[in-house]
């Protein structure tokens, strides 16, 4: 179901006629005539607010201001040791902090409250936060709603390049790669893959020449390697805090973004309501803002399937897994995509018994790759359940108080097999996302979206009912869920909307990794445009319309100087007869680092040739890539006769 703007404004270029056109088109400025009137009122409100502002101490003053220190490399951990009191002013780590900071730190899905995650809430989600003034009359260049990779480039590149811009930020700044996807999922996967390399040293088959000091003797133990799951999560908490300051509100501040801590919601076309924690919408004290151009940049959620009991079950998303505090000894992971398989991975290293549910065929776009991430991820110990369907969810035992583990009972349907179950401490819920764009006015602004998939965009990221609205992200319809897909948007929305660019969506080149071991990487146009005008994801090419190029790495001197990438491969697809790339799959351990050389030459029209003519560094898995290149070139050398 496509939710439509009930109208579409004059011209697909231009604001609507009572809004007077700038450098940046949007809402007029006040008249002269009518300043002169409030100039008199204006002066004494803004004496009352500065003698105010005096008798605050000046702690209070400078905790709004940005730090003299980069933001990047301050200390942004305090101590529990050195702490005298509470703070009523910042998130306190337990057990200086309050029963309500446990709360709300709670419902922002982010615990245990340690001294690390404290660290992280002081940043993104600034306890206390006054919301910067809004001068009457005010009207902001750029207005982002969203603070997560989109809405931070977005709001940051506009101030960088001289615009008035401001981002509003409902939950947590950084969105869900820095609070709780990329940043925290790839701490634990850099633990999960050291735990399988030590298992492969210490067992008695191990080729390296290095051995470990058994404890035991037992004859069913090819190792003996103990994982503290409790360091792991609190090595990723101290690690996620010491980024999350780049992301933060004073960071955006110090840039000349102001940041705005509450719910977006346009009103009309033009003024966007900022409903903050605690307020309804229409209260008086909650900021409006006046824009000439915004971004919608509000991500997305887990998407929940309707599976009875489900919703009554203490089930687990990527939004509360990394809260984890022990291990559970038994996880069943519902789907098969990029968060499912990492983390189905990363667990069953640490000792979990992992169960996949699978409706459909792994990684459904290179069934080959599927099959040797699948070989991988068994040999670790990850049992795959395939077409089962989930028909009930059972709650057995609840999440205790004092952290004991849930226990839940899970009821799977097999065509032509008997119905089996499955029990569990932990279910991991990972089948897709669905756009955040509910309850955020957006009939009232006349834009368009789809309930689940996203706003509808136009090859140049604007909204296709309101051309001074764009969106990026998640939120969006038909583009890859992927963080640098958002700030690749992102860039391409500032120049769009605010220096009269022409980039476009269709030209955009994205690559996608899975960051299992070995990694899984491919690259592609991702969209296209529609006879409509909308963005559409791109048609795959056929097995008829393409030639492939294929490097197996069981052959590279890398590959087998390491001991790895047995199963390993570069694939390259060019269009029929020529050397045109248009799609590349890599399965390999440094697949992530391999796609961007091909990423490269698609964006740029470097075709496969130009890859095997590339001089690679020797000895390097890269050279898989070169390798392809050079199939090619063999294949239309000229020989000597005779």
């Amino acid at each position: 179901m496509i939710i439509r703007a009930s109208h579409r404004p004059n011209h697909p270029h231009q604001p609507p006629h009572n809004i007077i056109s700038s450098k940046f088109q949007g809402p007029s400025m006040p008249t002269h005539r009518m300043i002169s009137r409030r100039v008199f009122f204006i002066v004494q409100i803004s004496l009352l607010v500065f003698a105010s502002a005096l008798l605050h101490s000046s702690t209070q003053l400078t905790s709004f201001l940005p730090s003299q220190t980069s933001h990047r490399h301050r200390p942004v951990v305090s101590h529990p040791q050195t702490r005298l009191a509470a703070d009523p002013m910042s998130w306190n780590p337990n057990p200086n902090s309050t029963p309500e900071q446990v709360s709300l730190s709670s419902r922002l899905s982010i615990s245990p409250l340690d001294e690390y995650n404290a660290a992280l809430l002081n940043e993104v989600r600034p306890l206390n936060y006054s919301n910067p003034a809004v001068g009457w009359g005010t009207v902001w260049d750029l207005v982002v709603v969203g603070a997560g990779a989109g809405g931070l480039v977005s709001s940051r590149q506009a101030a960088r390049r001289g615009a008035k811009s401001c981002m509003i930020s409902m939950e947590l700044a950084g969105g869900d790669c820095l609070n709780a996807g990329c940043v925290p999922s790839k701490a634990l996967l850099r633990s999960a893959k050291l735990v399988r390399e030590a298992r492969k040293v210490a067992s008695r088959r191990n080729e390296f020449g290095v051995t470990f000091t058994r404890k035991g003797q037992s004859e069913a133990l090819d190792v003996d390697v103990t994982v503290d799951f409790a360091k792991v999560m609190q090595r990723m908490r101290r690690l996620r805090a010491s980024i999350a300051p780049v992301d933060g509100h004073a960071r955006g501040a110090s840039i000349g973004s102001q940041v705005f801590q509450g719910k977006g919601v346009f009103t009309s076309p033009y003024t966007i309501e900022v409903v903050e924690d605690g307020k309804k919408l229409g209260d008086a004290n909650n900021p409006v803002l006046r824009f000439r151009k915004a971004v919608i940049a509000t991500g997305g959620r887990p998407t929940i399937p309707d599976v009875k009991g489900l919703a009554d079950a203490p089930y687990t998303t990527n939004l509360n897994l990394f809260n984890l505090e022990s291990l559970p000894e038994r996880m069943v992971v519902l789907g098969a995509g990029i968060v499912a398989l990492e983390m189905a991975q990363a667990f069953a290293a640490f000792g979990s018994k992992v169960t996949v549910l699978q409706r459909s065929k792994l990684l459904s776009g290179d069934s080959e790759a599927g099959k040797v991430i699948r070989k991988t991820l068994e040999q670790d110990g990850v049992q795959f359940l395939d077409e089962v369907m989930v028909k009930e969810v059972q709650t057995l035992r609840s999440r205790g108080a004092g952290g004991e583990l849930p226990l839940m009972r899970i009821s799977l349907n097999k065509d032509n097999s008997q119905p089996t179950s499955l029990e569990c401490e932990c279910l991991l819920v990972a089948i897709g996302r669905t756009a955040n764009v509910q309850n955020m006015g957006l009939e009232s602004a006349n834009i368009s979206y789809h309930p689940t998939q996203g706003i509808l965009i136009n090859d140049f990221a604007q909204s296709t009912s309101h051309p001074n609205v764009y969106a990026v992200g998640d939120c969006v319809a038909n583009v890859p869920r992927l963080t640098h897909m958002s700030g690749e948007m992102a860039k391409v929305v500032v120049q769009n909307s605010l220096f009269g660019g022409e980039w476009r969506m269709s030209s955009l080149v994205v690559p996608a990794v899975m960051y299992t071991d070995p990694e899984y990487a491919a690259v592609r146009k991702v969209v296209t445009i529609d006879a409509n005008g909308h963005v559409v994801p791109s048609p795959k090419f056929s097995e008829e319309e393409v030639d492939v190029y294929r490097t197996e790495l069981r052959s590279n001197d890398r590959a087998i100087l390491d001991s790895s990438d047995a199963d390993g491969y570069v694939k390259i697809s060019c269009m029929k007869g020529t050397g045109t790339i248009v799609s590349c799959t890599i399965v390999s351990s440094r697949a992530g680092e391999m796609i961007n050389e091909v990423s490269l030459a698609i964006k740029n029209g470097i075709d496969i040739m130009g890859l095997g003519r590339n001089v690679h560094a020797y000895p390097t898995l890269g050279e898989g890539v070169m390798g392809c290149g050079l199939q090619f070139i063999g294949a239309r050398w000229k020989k000597l006769n005779g």
